[in-house]
Formats: structure tokens, C-alpha cells, sequence
């Protein structure tokens, strides 16, 4: 089993690597962008909650968060064999922590981070098309200018977090797609 969290800002092209991720070795993905989208879109008691954090740029309380991906893991228990794809969490130190407990208590681990680091400019000119492509609501200017403030005073302390732990694999994430993956995969079986 090989359990990955794929980490950068919004935009860095979590979800496109984590695609081809999946593709590649066989992953279980847990995307919690996608998971509260749907609950979001379904009114769920949880979408309600969710939404309110997330439409004025905030991230979801950590033990919230916590809980959910506990209940996904449980609930594919018997698709994680060949690993998980985190991608969207932790997004906090503390949720990093948090995280080594959630697997821990299911006899796993975390073998590495993918780390894509993507420049802000980048990361806006991308969620900006996203949004016009998409029509995602929370790929607006206002809302991106939060969502990178949230992200480095928040998130991008993980980096230095994973790097003392030993797990974090930084990936240029500037170029082609294809030449990002390539970079990934060299990543990914140092790690193995």
C-alpha cells in the first residue's frame, strides 16, 4: 500500500495529477474539494456547514474534516489496497498530525507528499480560466485573492512541515502536464 498527499496551492493542478496518479498505480482518491462539493450540491446538514465556510474562502474546521475522511476511508475500505491520493488535506499542521493518526488507527501510513509549487500569479490566471471554463462560483477574482491569502498563511507552512519529516518531494509545477507527471513518478518511486 502507497498512500500519497498531492499538496499545493489551489490551482497548482492537484486534481489533474492526481488523475493521472490514479491511472498509473491504481490509487483511491479522496479529493475533499470534491466530497463537499457534493455534499454541497446535494444540501446535505454537512453542505450547509461546508458552504458557509467555503464560499467566503475558509477552510473547513479541522475536526470536521478529520471525521469525513474517516468515514470515506472506512466506507472504500476494500478499494484502498494499492493506496490513497490525498488531495486538498491536511491543509493545516495540525490536520498533517491528525492525518498520521487517521492512518495510524487503520494500520497505515503516509510515504510521501507531492509537493507542486506554482507561482501566484500562475495559480490566479489558472483559476480565473477555471472559472470561465467551469463556472465554478468559487473561481472568482475576489475569492481566489482569499483562498491564496488563506493558503499561505495557513497551508504553506506544511511544506516545511513534510520537509522535517522526511516525506515531501518537491515538482516544479510550471509546464506541460506530461512533464510535471514524469517528474511525479520519479517522485513517487523514490518513495516506494
Amino acid at each position: 500500500m502507497f498512500n500519497l498527499v498531492i499538496f499545493g496551492g489551489p490551482g497548482s493542478g492537484k486534481g489533474t495529477q492526481s488523475d493521472l496518479l490514479i491511472e498509473e498505480y491504481g490509487l483511491f482518491h479522496i479529493s475533499t474539494g470534491a466530497v463537499l462539493r457534493d455534499q454541497i450540491s446535494r444540501g446535505t446538514e454537512l453542505g450547509k456547514i461546508a458552504d458557509s465556510f467555503i464560499s467566503g474562502g475558509n477552510l473547513i474546521p479541522d475536526d470536521l474534516m478529520v471525521s469525513i475522511l474517516g468515514k470515506v476511508l472506512d466506507e472504500n475500505a476494500d478499494k484502498i489496497d494499492k493506496g490513497v491520493i490525498f488531495d486538498g488535506f491536511p491543509r493545516t499542521i495540525e490536520q498533517a498530525k491528525s492525518l498520521t493518526t487517521l492512518l495510524g488507527e487503520r494500520n497505515m501510513k503516509l510515504n510521501t507528499v507531492i509537493g507542486l509549487e506554482v507561482d501566484d500569479a500562475e495559480l490566479t490566471k489558472r483559476l480565473i480560466k477555471r472559472g470561465q471554463e467551469s463556472g465554478r462560483s468559487d473561481d472568482n477574482a475576489e475569492t481566489i485573492k482569499k483562498r491564496l491569502e488563506v493558503y499561505h498563511k495557513q497551508t504553506s507552512p506544511l511544506r516545511d512541515y513534510y520537509i522535517g519529516e522526511g516525506v515531501y518531494a518537491a515538482i516544479e509545477g510550471n509546464g506541460t502536464i506530461a512533464d510535471i507527471f514524469a517528474d511525479i513518478k520519479v517522485a513517487v518511486e523514490k518513495a516506494k
